[in-house]
């Protein structure tokens, strides 16, 4: 039997699940499981990849600098306070990387991003979970598991898969609640499906251990490309550069997302859409029955009786061709998170909840 044996706490990470995309037996399918844009990326970034097939044999910038400046211009930030990661996944664990370690505690919340742990436990850092009220975070319950030990601080607003959000004055309170020793990552996935909401950014610019984290994974349609980005003051992004490898983005991916921060018009587009859609689907499933919180994201967390209720309807929308996401890892087991997809694909969603309740299955 082999000697060789991992660091302390990677055999206790569980392994990240991933929404599904298929159904046996079934060939014509909708995925409604990983919150993706129902109407793909901007055409800008698909004609950007077309011409970056050219200068493939070419390595990418190591300093993101045209992309950051994107950014930048899009949301009025600094680009050298900007950092770029593959999907913001990695940014967070540049986080833990490089401010958490053996003996620090990461509090995470109740019903959070399950990377948190698993990225924590990356760094050998212990994962602690704190409980949500009413689905929505508990800034309370955060400040008072709070420890000596505690080094970083998770926040996903809006949240995945709650689609609640809690405000900026809780958000302040927060921050101003941890001690200078701690991070406050403020995760904002979802961040552009709120209107008017900076994701935090007006927070990092007040506090020096707040970090924002955002993503063209969700809105922008570029989840097959894997990129994200952060906002920190200086020293904290000078830090988290220093653990990043210098070619983490391909040359492709920078030209999508580049293309895509400055296609204003299809990005109006979507959200539209999506603000759209997701108030008419709450309120259908609501009268069959199925209710949910008012949704700041691009999903719904379609709530029932039980957890074997919520079972029973995932299965047979699966019949339907329709593959929505379980929630139970996320201490969620009477619900399922049903990305909000494009017209047909709202109106197929409720017609098979519908029929569901109705005894149809």
């Amino acid at each position: 039997m082999t000697k060789i044996t991992p660091q302390p706490g990677i055999m206790d990470i569980a392994l990240y699940q991933g929404g599904q995309s298929h159904v046996a037996g079934v060939e014509h399918v909708i995925k409604l499981s990983s919150n993706e844009n129902p109407f793909g990326p901007s055409p800008r970034a698909i004609e950007a990849v077309r011409d970056s097939a050219a200068t493939l044999h070419r390595y990418p910038s190591t300093d993101h600098a045209s992309l950051r400046a994107a950014i930048g211009a899009r949301h009025g930030l600094d680009p050298a306070r900007i950092i770029c990661g593959v999907g913001s996944d990695e940014v967070l664990q540049f986080v833990a990387q490089a401010y958490a370690g053996p003996g620090d505690e990461v509090i995470y919340t109740e019903h959070g991003f399950s990377m948190y742990p698993i990225i924590a436990r990356m760094a050998g850092a212990t994962p602690v979970m704190v409980a949500e009220r009413d689905r929505k975070v508990d800034v309370d319950a955060i400040l008072a598991a709070v420890t000596g030990q505690t080094r970083i601080v998770f926040v996903t607003n809006p949240g995945n898969p709650t689609s609640t959000m809690i405000s900026n004055d809780e958000l302040e309170r927060l921050a101003l609640g941890l001690p200078d020793t701690c991070l406050m990552v403020l995760d904002g996935a979802y961040a552009e499906f709120v209107e008017g909401f900076d994701g935090g950014a007006s927070l990092v610019d007040a506090h020096e251990n707040v970090i924002m984290t955002r993503t063209f994974s969700k809105v922008y349609g570029l989840g097959g490309m894997r990129v994200g980005w952060g906002y920190a003051h200086q020293p904290i992004i000078d830090v988290l550069n220093r653990v990043r490898q210098p070619f983490n983005l391909s040359l492709t991916a920078l030209a999508a997302a580049e293309a895509a921060v400055n296609d204003v018009e299809f990005l109006t587009f979507c959200q539209a859409e999506n603000a759209r859609l997701r108030v008419w689907l709450a309120d259908q499933l609501a009268k069959t029955g199925v209710p949910s919180d008012p949704s700041c994201t691009n999903f719904i967390l379609a709530r029932f009786g039980d957890q074997a209720e919520a079972e029973a309807c995932d299965d047979y929308l699966k019949t339907q061709g329709l593959i929505v996401r379980r929630v139970a890892g996320y201490n969620l087991p009477n619900a399922l998170r049903i990305t909000v997809g494009d017209e047909e694909a709202c109106r197929r969603v409720v017609a098979a909840i519908t029929a569901f309740k109705e005894g149809a299955a």
